[in-house]
């Protein structure tokens, strides 16, 4: 399968270094549909497997969370459903809204606050996969707040009427702290939050330009390692369940091409499933189109890759989004999420 690199740099960020322009997209639900039909895989269009494969394009960060997308690459799920998937390697979402409006990609991935947005912007776009999820669990998870070892914020609350960095603004980041503070019994709103990008973050911290930073893998690890403590675990903490990105498409895609859908829907179902089975194989495919370091790539945590979307954790999330303006209400669940 090809992969088209839409930007030559190496990158290893597990989040997007470019300022929040319009919006990132998505999240995800694989629907069951594998359970329906034969027990053969066919293509896209049903002709079985001797009709030529439907080529497809996927627009995608190239991070640590979408590595199910390669892996249903790698491990043939795609080719049997009939699909050949081009991944183009994007910027985030000021490139794949766009750019899955315009039709120059089929499917995208994006984190679920910025296809929140994108919805309250009215925008077209919806899930039709779930991508990353958090491990629910304070502690072990791949993104943390960090700050100084001698700091005095040592607790989620702590966080309220300080400072704190995000790699974006009005986004998945500094919205899913924001709850979490909340839900921490402090209050939220009350936090300075600087725009940084997470390769500048901890040096940000350690040289006292910013109080705390959020930091995600790979970044984390080597913080921690560097002696800057987890003080919240902001994903984990906002919602056990909270799901982070997934794969979305146009309401013009899902009209005009509903069995390219349904194909690409259970690939991804059956790949995220895989995944979360199979944690060797998803190091081992992120080290082929990151630059992580093997031992780095062995110590990091990955996301947890559902299938299903968690209604409740994007219901909390969404709540959080419009409480502290960051879209206009709470999201139509059911006009985000893929059909029923």
């Amino acid at each position: 399968m090809t992969t088209h690199i839409a930007d030559p740099r190496p990158s290893t960020r597990l989040g997007t270094r470019r300022r929040f322009i319009a919006v990132l997209g998505v999240t995800s639900l694989a629907l069951g549909l594998a359970a329906c039909g034969s027990d053969e895989p066919t293509n896209a269009t049903g002709n079985g497997d001797d009709a030529e494969l439907e080529q497809v394009t996927v627009g995608a960060i190239p991070i640590g969370d979408v590595a199910p997308l390669h892996v249903a690459i790698s491990e043939g799920f795609f080719e049997e459903e009939g699909l050949e998937v081009e991944i183009v390697n994007t910027t985030g979402g000021a490139v794949a809204v766009p750019g899955v409006v315009a039709g120059d990609y089929d499917f995208a991935f994006g984190n679920t606050v910025s296809l929140m947005v994108a919805r309250d912007q009215g925008l077209p776009l919806r899930y039709v996969s779930n991508g990353a999820t958090t491990t629910g669990e304070p502690g072990a998870d791949f993104a943390a707040v960090v700050a100084p070892e001698d700091s005095e914020l040592h607790e989620t609350a702590d966080l309220s009427g300080e400072q704190t960095s995000s790699n974006n603004l009005n986004n998945i980041g500094d919205t899913a702290i924001r709850l979490a503070v909340d839900e921490a019994g402090a209050d939220g709103a009350d936090i300075e939050f600087v725009e940084l990008a997470f390769g500048e973050a901890e040096a940000a911290v350690t040289n006292g330009n910013v109080s705390s930073a959020l930091l995600l893998e790979p970044y984390l690890t080597a913080a921690l390692d560097h002696g800057l403590k987890p003080i919240a675990w902001p994903y984990a903490e906002a919602h056990p369940d909270l799901d982070i990105g997934g794969y979305f498409t146009s309401e013009e895609t899902l009209a005009d091409r509903p069995d390219t859908v349904e194909a690409f829907q259970r690939a991804m179902e059956r790949s995220l499933e895989f995944s979360q089975d199979n944690p060797e194989v998803v190091r081992e495919v992120i080290g082929t189109y990151t630059t992580i370091d093997e031992e780095m790539l062995e110590r990091i945590t990955l996301p947890r890759f559902s299938s299903e979307f968690s209604r409740e954790g994007l219901s909390v999330l969404g709540e959080a989004a419009a409480r502290h303006g960051v879209i206009s209400e709470e999201p139509n669940l059911d006009e985000l999420l893929p059909p029923q």
